[in-house]
């Protein structure tokens, strides 16, 4: 999901542009192949540096990387579907007209939004956090 969050929208990004990206965020040098083999786990058990170096560029927490059983994966997940959907003009357009309204409003809006994505057949989206809309 990290490469799919740094692509700009319909693009793919390249094991060779991360590497570059890499080495100009942290200084920590890697190769494109290297990335494209911890990508697929032909290669791994990499070093700590290659890690954090790979967690900073990507702007998660080490832990992410490393740790596929705790809260900091669904959280980090979480946020890169948000960091993708926002990226996406006609969702930021609805979300900047959202600025203001009321809770209520904006409760029945995420009814309408809910009900939409069930008529399109796409999966539900569960409130997050607690200020989620419609939560006390």
């Amino acid at each position: 999901m990290l490469y799919e969050t740094m692509a700009p929208a319909g693009e793919i990004v390249s094991d060779a542009t991360v590497a570059e990206g890499i080495f100009e965020k942290t200084g920590v040098q890697m190769s494109g192949p290297y990335l494209c083999l911890l990508r697929t786990g032909k290669r791994t058990n990499p070093s700590i540096q290659n890690i954090q170096a790979i967690a900073e560029y990507f702007g998660v927490p080490a832990s992410y990387l490393v740790d596929t059983d705790n809260d900091t994966d669904t959280e980090v997940e979480a946020e890169l579907r948000l960091v993708r959907a926002m990226r996406d003009m006609g969702v930021r357009d609805i979300a900047t007209r959202l600025s203001g309204l009321t809770s209520e409003s904006i409760a029945n809006l995420a009814g309408l939004v809910d009900r939409m994505r069930e008529l399109e057949h796409l999966p539900p989206i569960a409130p997050r956090g607690p200020h989620a809309v419609g939560e006390a």
